[in-house]
């Protein structure tokens, strides 16, 4: 607030509560200075609760002070009293400040900018004023009584009662009227008939009062009254309720001064204050507890109205994205299945009944059936993540059956249930062209194997041939040519080797049987040793712990050991000692295998890739082979239903790990099998 600003304010309340003072000391009814009403006291209250925050708020003080002494001594107060007055109402004032800044921070003049919105707004003002007058009493007729002697029990009921219908009234007005004042005028117009509802009860207020006050003769007829209170209450507005009681209250102390109305024939002075005051304050408090409730309803009606009108908004907009959802899932070319836990199919989309039939039955690969725990929607609701699982399904359009991928994965509703999402894709067609490929393939490199045999072996006669041939530029050349001649010969063999080792690791036929894994390493190393002896390199070193029985076919499991140990001993530096460690852990329902060396290791970035068809990470170097060795093993992994990974050993080299199933009801490492499991797809 601006300093401007403020002493406008100052000057604007300092006229009113002058005013306020003079009619209030204008009503005094005896030599005792009692008045009938004290409008001072709400205007007061008003004042420094809009001027609280005022960077001249001692101004505001001080002008209080000098009206308050001022007007009382020119109406005959003496200075004595009209210093009382000046502390009473400094403390009446301050103490309504702080407590209605403390209930109800939010109204306009207690540091915010709401009018009174709701009967707790109209308790909370009640209270402030009656803790406010109480304040002013303790200070006014108590200081009264300690310098006169005399503590008059009427002068303080009085003061209680006309400051606290004062306060209440002429705040009521304030805190409605003082909003409306600092945002202008309002484009909002009343209706018509509104107008004529406010003129007829203009009229209907003004002819009760006077029945009440003026033209009763003797009958008491005040109670009409009540009812042009309820009708504000009900049907006017807040702002204008406020006024009205205000303009009533005037209404009713002048009648009162003028010795008319029920209230003239009491005797004493006080009595009649007080009764005054109460009629007053209990109009003022219905008037505006109806208005105020009806205003409370109107807000609460509103939000709900806004909040149903969101939720619509909301419901249109679900619906909608559900039938855009439901669109693109009937669309889709690929099934969409939802089965909860107690296998009830949920959600089906046109593509997974066209897919599956309306009567078929799952089966592996090779024509056996799937039983209930290998379910595709079974597995995922034990927690496996099953990705790209391939799966045989039959039924009466199509007897010879279908290849489809699976994938699945959970889903957890509102209620915490649990629901299989299943995703069918018909892999019938490229698994046909892989097939084709694979046999091809197949049936190419094993023609091949033919012409290769016979170049080796002429070559190698050859060969001899020219070892027999006196030593010349010509027989040199010749025995080198024969000789690159051999080498691209048996490099063609290895390729064509694996080719059809990646071809049976592939797509042969799983037969899994107890195999014993130490018995296995024991075999591949002592051929590895045998085999460095023979070729005169570096004899290497084997740490083999304790291995155990595991599930396995023997002939793609001692392929995949022997694949791993030899790309461990081929790929180390020369004239380094190869030295691999074999070890074996438990791993959930798994054995997890792990072949550590102390190779070259693996150029970053290619511990997946080389996992990858054809691929080779050392192609720089003197290290011959295919790319094919590592892709075998990760087929063979994969098909027992494990997985294969390597990484860096912090000591220099690699660690190739992978993950085999154990023999069925074998206790080693305390592994407990509960079920049978089928190897023939990896779990993921």
């Amino acid at each position: 607030m601006t300093y401007r600003r403020s002493l406008t304010h100052t000057v604007i309340f300092s006229v009113a509560y002058a005013a306020a003072t003079a009619a209030g000391r204008a009503t005094v009814m005896d030599d005792a200075n009692l008045s009938l009403v004290w409008p001072a006291a709400g205007i007061a209250a008003i004042w420094f609760s809009r001027q609280w925050d005022s960077p001249l708020r001692w101004l505001d003080f001080l002008a209080l002070a000098s009206i308050t002494i001022a007007v009382n001594m020119r109406t005959g107060a003496t200075p004595a009293m009209s210093a009382i007055f000046v502390a009473a109402n400094l403390a009446q004032a301050v103490v309504f400040v702080r407590l209605i800044r403390r209930w109800r921070p939010g109204l306009w003049g207690a540091g915010g900018t709401a009018p009174l919105r709701s009967p707790p707004d109209l308790w909370a003002l009640l209270a402030a004023a009656f803790g406010a007058t109480v304040a002013g009493a303790i200070v006014g007729p108590s200081v009264v009584w300690l310098v006169t002697g005399h503590f008059s029990w009427p002068s303080a009921s009085v003061w209680l009662c006309r400051n606290t219908a004062s306060i209440l009234i002429v705040g009521a007005a304030g805190f409605c009227l003082g909003p409306l004042l600092s945002r202008g005028p309002s484009p909002r117009r009343l209706r018509t008939p509104r107008y004529f509802e406010y003129a007829a009860f203009l009229l209907c207020s003004a002819a009760c009062h006077l029945a009440g006050f003026s033209f009763s003769h003797g009958l008491p007829l005040a109670f009409l009254l009540m009812g042009v209170t309820v009708w504000a209450g009900a049907r006017l507005a807040t702002s204008f309720v406020a006024v009205h009681n205000l303009l009533a209250g005037a209404i009713v102390v002048l009648f009162t001064l003028d010795d008319v109305g029920p209230f003239a024939d009491i005797g004493d002075n006080a009595a009649r204050a007080v009764v005054a005051q109460l009629f007053v304050t209990v109009s003022a408090v219905i008037a505006l507890s109806l208005a105020l409730g009806r205003d409370e309803r109107a807000t609460l009606l509103g939000e709900l109205a806004a909040e149903r009108a969101e939720l619509e908004e909301q419901r249109q907009q679900a619906a909608e994205r559900a039938e855009l959802f439901r669109a693109i899932i009937d669309s889709t070319a690929d099934g969409l299945a939802v089965i909860d836990d107690q296998g009830t199919v949920t959600l089906r989309n046109p593509a997974a009944v066209r897919l599956l039939g309306e009567h078929y039955s799952f089966f592996h690969l090779d024509g056996t059936p799937l039983g209930e725990a290998e379910m595709p929607h079974a597995r995922a609701l034990a927690g496996e993540q099953l990705q790209d699982v391939q799966i045989l399904v039959r039924n009466r359009e199509v007897p010879e059956g279908r290849v489809i991928s699976v994938r699945a994965t959970t889903l957890l509703d509102r209620s915490g249930r649990r629901s299989a999402v299943i995703l069918f894709h018909d892999a019938t067609a490229e698994r046909r062209h892989r097939d084709e490929l694979t046999n091809f393939a197949g049936v190419v490199a094993h023609d091949l194997l033919n012409p290769v045999t016979t170049i080796e072996g002429w070559s190698d006669f050859a060969g001899e041939s020219l070892r027999l041939l006196p030593d010349s530029p010509e027989a040199e050349d010749a025995r080198d040519g024969l000789a690159r001649v051999h080498r691209a010969a048996r490099r063609m063999r290895g390729l064509i080797d694996g080719l059809l080792a990646y071809t049976t690791a592939r797509d042969a036929t799983v037969a899994t049987v107890p195999v014993d894994l130490g018995q296995v390493v024991t075999e591949v190393t002592v051929a590895r040793l045998d085999a460095a002896i023979a070729a005169g390199l570096p004899v290497p070193r084997f740490t083999v712990g304790d291995l155990p029985v595991v599930q396995a076919d023997p002939v793609l499991i001692r392929q995949l050991v022997d694949n791993l140990i030899g790309n461990a001993v081929k790929y180390t530096a020369p004239g380094v000692t190869p030295e691999l460690g074999i070890t074996a852990e438990p791993d959930d329902d798994l054995i997890r295998v792990r072949i550590a060396d102390n190779g070259i290791g693996i150029p970053a970035g290619q511990h997946e890739a080389i996992f990858g068809n054809f691929h080779r990470a050392h192609r720089a170097g003197a290290y011959t082979g295919t790319g094919l060795g590592l892709a075998i093993c990760k087929r063979i992994v994969e098909r027992h239903g494990g997985t294969i990974a390597a990484e860096d050993r912090p000591s220099g080299g690699s660690i190739f790990t992978f993950t085999i199933p154990p023999a069925s009801g074998s206790s080693q490492f305390g592994i407990a099998r509960a079920e049978e499991q089928s190897w023939r797809e990896p779990r993921r």
